[in-house]
């Protein structure tokens, strides 16, 4: 009896401790890590109002659709293009990190090699799949990049498209946004001056958030921040 009273006594001693060492605790102020995510742009465009006529139409939106296939990864340039798989609705979501950077295509001007982490991974010629309405091959990725500098720069995220599309109209997209996109076997400088580059200059990430819905196109960029939360 006497060894269980001395047990007993024991723990009863060990529990008080522990619970005393809790009250102590809980009012300290404890600090943890969470993660804001907010919508900082965001634009859309119509794929059934590219041009008004419906053959030159469709070709556009083809060429829209099998470019963000490309940027995907759904496809790659030695495979058949799949156009029922192509206009199915999608999400298609980016992150770039400080300091990285997002390029239309792979022929980049000096300053941004070795920065950038995303291109379309597209070429816009007839071997990858793209069509042409009569006038170009290719058709209708400006329309795409035109979209995605309004979304950046509304996003003030740090943005240069050295040639504007100022030659032709971009339905929907403000003028001042219409970016020139071009891409030749050979002609590396020339391709690189008819690019869109987009550096993320925050000192977070940031994230491409792309939905097709079978009608309209819309990019929204969103920026996760790490806070700390004290409770």
């Amino acid at each position: 009896m006497k060894k269980y009273l001395t047990r007993h006594l024991k723990t009863q001693l060990i529990f008080a401790f522990i619970l005393s060492i809790g009250l102590y605790l809980w009012p300290m102020k404890i600090t943890a890590k969470k993660t804001e995510i907010k919508s900082i742009a965001a634009r859309q465009m119509s794929l059934e109002k590219r041009y008004n006529d419906s053959f030159v139409n469709g070709v556009f939106k083809d060429n829209i659709l099998l470019t963000m296939a490309y940027l995907s990864g759904k496809i790659s340039p030695n495979q058949a293009v799949n156009w029922t798989e192509i206009n199915k609705p999608f999400t298609l979501e980016l992150t770039l990190n400080p300091g990285q950077v997002f390029a239309f295509h792979n022929d980049v001007l000096p300053q941004y090699k070795g920065q950038v982490k995303y291109t379309t991974n597209a070429h816009f010629n007839s071997m990858e799949g793209f069509k042409s309405d009569g006038y170009l091959v290719g058709d209708g990725v400006c329309h795409l990049a035109s979209l995605i500098n309004w979304v950046a720069q509304e996003a003030k995220l740090e943005v240069v498209s050295p040639t504007n599309h100022d030659f032709a109209v971009i339905p929907e997209v403000p003028k001042k946004y219409g970016t020139s996109i071009y891409n030749a076997v050979g002609q590396e400088s020339a391709n690189a001056l008819q690019n869109l580059y987009i550096k993320n200059n925050r000192s977070s990430a940031i994230k491409f958030v792309f939905n097709y819905d079978k009608e309209n196109l819309k990019l929204s960029i969103v920026e996760s921040k790490s806070l700390l939360s004290k409770r």
